[in-house]
């Protein structure tokens, strides 16, 4: 049976998590080696900014336990042994459900390391499951390649995604866009699939969604935008801005449109980074918002004010947006909610 059969469903982010897990950085997995150090600062600073509004569980490899352990005082700071090759949770870690009578479940997608680019990904794909059978939760295992940051849910029927990532041939080459959706309906108990054309430029993920646009509620979706037409997200922004214009969600509303200017442009080594407010992500009565410095410290303003005006009721908490960025990804990219089942 699939969990929509049995009334699961994936929560929206912002309704109250149980804890926040997060993977601790490879080594031997990062594209620039050399940066370790800083990307584990990056990571610490992280780790405690969520920490300071819920439960962090860290996943480290076994061999690193003990030394992962003496970074953190905090005691809603915990580490779990599994072993992985690369960090990056919210893709290769669970999809949470919940159902109506408090109970969750999860679901174990296949993983591979985003259509093939980073091997070897074995233990990333086991990840998910070793993570649900240690918290002793029933698991879906979906015959579907789909990673987590490739997916909003509004909580109401409605999810959005991107062409360019989930009918990548590097994914579910077989499938047609028809049965892709029939597979996140029926494990995600979702309605209505909103399809944006591509995400962001230089973004190696095949256009992640939640580099681009995010759901800020029900009938309301947050965009990154850009005003430069000379830059490539100008045309890739505004053909989703007219996809979103035009689109009704699960229950049949016309969208509010809420745009967020991205921050300038920047490149290291020849390759532009995937800067993105849009990669922040919600924490009990908060949202970790990675800012950028330099030459985007006007942006960096803008996007914590649109957030803070958006979402009164919560603290916006910036951390350093740089410090993981050349890897790859962002706090919403490290990170996977376990949401609260409703009793």
């Amino acid at each position: 049976m699939y969990p929509r059969d049995l009334n699961y469903k994936m929560p929206a982010e912002w309704t109250t998590h149980q804890r926040t897990f997060i993977s601790w950085p490879v080594q031997e997995s990062m594209c620039y080696k050399e940066d370790y150090e800083s990307v584990c600062s990056g990571y610490k600073e992280l780790i405690k900014a969520i920490a300071e509004f819920e439960p962090v569980t860290v996943i480290v490899n076994p061999e690193e336990l003990n030394e992962v352990k003496e970074f953190f005082e905090e005691p809603n700071i915990t580490c779990l042994p599994v072993s992985h090759n690369d960090a990056w949770l919210r893709d290769n870690g669970p999809t949470f459900l919940t159902d109506d009578k408090g109970n969750l479940a999860g679901v174990n997608w296949i993983f591979n390391a985003w259509g093939g680019k980073y091997a070897p990904w074995d233990l990333d794909n086991e990840v998910a499951s070793k993570v649900l059978n240690h918290f002793n939760i029933k698991q879906f295992d979906a015959p579907l390649v789909m990673e987590g940051g490739s997916l909003h849910v509004d909580g109401e029927g409605t999810l959005i995604t991107t062409k360019e990532c989930l009918l990548n041939p590097n994914r579910n080459p077989g499938l047609s866009i028809e049965q892709i959706e029939d597979y996140l309906k029926n494990y995600l108990n979702i309605e209505k699939v909103i399809w944006l054309n591509r995400g962001l430029s230089g973004d190696e993920t095949d256009g992640h969604v939640d580099n681009i646009a995010c759901f800020a509620a029900p009938g309301k979706i947050l965009i990154q935008v850009c005003e430069d037409p000379e830059d490539e997200n100008y045309k890739i922004t505004e053909e989703n801005l007219e996809i979103l214009k035009n689109a009704t969600d699960a229950k049949g509303r016309k969208f509010e449109i809420i745009p967020i200017y991205q921050p300038p442009m920047n490149d290291y080594e020849g390759s532009r980074l995937t800067l993105s407010y849009l990669n922040f992500y919600f924490v009990n009565g908060g949202i970790i918002l990675p800012t950028f410095g330099g030459n985007a410290k006007k942006t960096d303003q803008m996007a914590e004010k649109v957030l803070s005006t958006v979402f009164p009721e919560r603290k916006v908490r910036t951390i350093n947006g740089m410090a993981i960025i050349k890897e790859g990804g962002n706090v919403h990219c490290t990170t996977q909610q376990m949401p609260a089942p409703k009793v």
